[in-house]
C-alpha cells in the first residue's frame, strides 16, 4: 500500500516554537501524539517518523531547513521514500484565512507563503494536497513580526481545537479521500470562498 508523506512547515529552534508560522509543526506534533508516532529520525534535513493512521502507512515530517527552504527537504523526502506526489500532504499557516479555519485543496499557487514557493519550485508541480491553517492578520503589525509572534491566550484555545479538527481531517484524507475531507472540514468564510 502506498504511503502518505505528511509534512508540517515551520522553523526549528526554541525561538520559533509555538509561533504562528510554526502551526505546521504543531499539527505534526498533534498527529504524532494521537497516533503514537515518534518523529525523531533525522533524514533528508527533517525530523521524520513512520507509523500508521488507521492501518494506512504514513510518514510524518518536520523539515529542518527553515521555512523558506522547505522544498529542499520535501523533495528529498519524496525521492527517498518514492512518494507519489498525489499522496503528499503539506500543512502550513495562512494569514489570509481567519484564525482557526482550515482549507484543504488538491493544488494551487503558493500565494505569499515562502515555504510553499520553495516546495512548488523544488517539486515542479502544484498537484499535491495542502492544508492551510488560518492564523489571521493584524493591520497594525508587520507581516514578519506577526507570523513570528505567538498566539495570544484568546486564540490559543481556538488553535488547540483547530489542531484536533486538523487531525480528523488528515485521518479523513488518508482513509476516505480528499474530496470527503474537503466537504467535511473546509469552512466557508463571509465571502463564500473555500
Amino acid at each position: 500500500m502506498d504511503r502518505y508523506l505528511i509534512a508540517g512547515l515551520g522553523n526549528i529552534g526554541l525561538r520559533y516554537r509555538n509561533t504562528r508560522h510554526n502551526v505546521g509543526f504543531m499539527a505534526v506534533d498533534k498527529l504524532a501524539d494521537v497516533y503514537s508516532i515518534k518523529v525523531k529520525k533525522n533524514l533528508c534535513q527533517a525530523n521524520v517518523g513512520e507509523g500508521f493512521i488507521n492501518n494506512i502507512p504514513v510518514i510524518l515530517a518536520k523539515p529542518k531547513t527553515y521555512m523558506n527552504l522547505s522544498g529542499q527537504s520535501i523533495r528529498a523526502l519524496t525521492d527517498w521514500y518514492k512518494i507519489d506526489i498525489s499522496r503528499l500532504i503539506v500543512i502550513y499557516d495562512d494569514m489570509d484565512i481567519p484564525v482557526g479555519e482550515l482549507r484543504i485543496r488538491y493544488k494551487g499557487s503558493a500565494g505569499s507563503h515562502n515555504g510553499m514557493k520553495s516546495i512548488l519550485s523544488h517539486l515542479g508541480t502544484d498537484r499535491f494536497i495542502r492544508i492551510r491553517v488560518g492564523i489571521g492578520k493584524h493591520e497594525h503589525i508587520e507581516a514578519v513580526d506577526y507570523v513570528l509572534g505567538r498566539f495570544p491566550k484568546s486564540e490559543k484555545e481556538i488553535i488547540d481545537n483547530t489542531l484536533q479538527d486538523l487531525t480528523k481531517a488528515v485521518t479523513c484524507i488518508v482513509t476516505e479521500g480528499t474530496d470527503i475531507a474537503m466537504n467535511r472540514y473546509n469552512k466557508k468564510n463571509d465571502r463564500g470562498d473555500v
